[in-house]
């Protein structure tokens, strides 16, 4: 498998023989936790896909993945995330299927249910910080953000 970074908010994953690389078009390209994440969900895309084609006896040879996505204006979180596939040789009447197989993948799932993240210092005394949003619901209905600093801001609108 190859990762491919096509951009700062892009990347494409296609079939290759061998170990797993990741790509970039220059040196200064940095793989971003972002690219990560997105690459978590194409390659979870493409491993479902995968075992859904060879149960139907298809080949993945020229399946390749784009995902692409867009942040939130002023912060640095996701916004949306697009998934393209390309196929050539998958057959139109195959589409519906792969499409709904696609969606299987659990990557995608959680990427679309709200998932609480509870983050614990090990080993130290860490004061919790009251009041930090713990889902997209609770910060829609608080209006105010906690930062790392403890400090609050106003949260951008939704």
């Amino acid at each position: 498998m190859k990762i491919m970074l096509t951009g700062e908010e892009s990347l494409r994953v296609e079939p290759t023989p061998g170990m797993l690389t990741i790509e970039a078009p220059s040196r200064d390209r940095g793989y971003s936790p972002f690219h990560m994440l997105a690459s978590g969900l194409a390659m979870c895309t493409f491993s479902v896909l995968q075992s859904w084609a060879s149960n139907k006896n298809i080949g993945v040879d020229d399946l390749t993945i784009d995902v692409s996505w867009r942040f939130v204006e002023g912060e640095h979180r996701f916004e949306s995330v697009t998934v393209k596939l390309d196929w050539p040789s998958l057959s139109p009447e195959l589409w519906p299927r792969a499409m709904r197989a696609a969606h299987v993948c659990g990557v995608h799932q959680t990427l679309t249910h709200t998932v609480p993240i509870h983050i614990d210092a090990v080993g130290a005394e860490s004061p919790s910080i009251e009041g930090a949003p713990m889902d997209a619901k609770s910060a829609q209905r608080d209006a105010r953000m906690v930062q790392a600093d403890g400090q609050t801001r106003e949260a951008s609108a939704q």
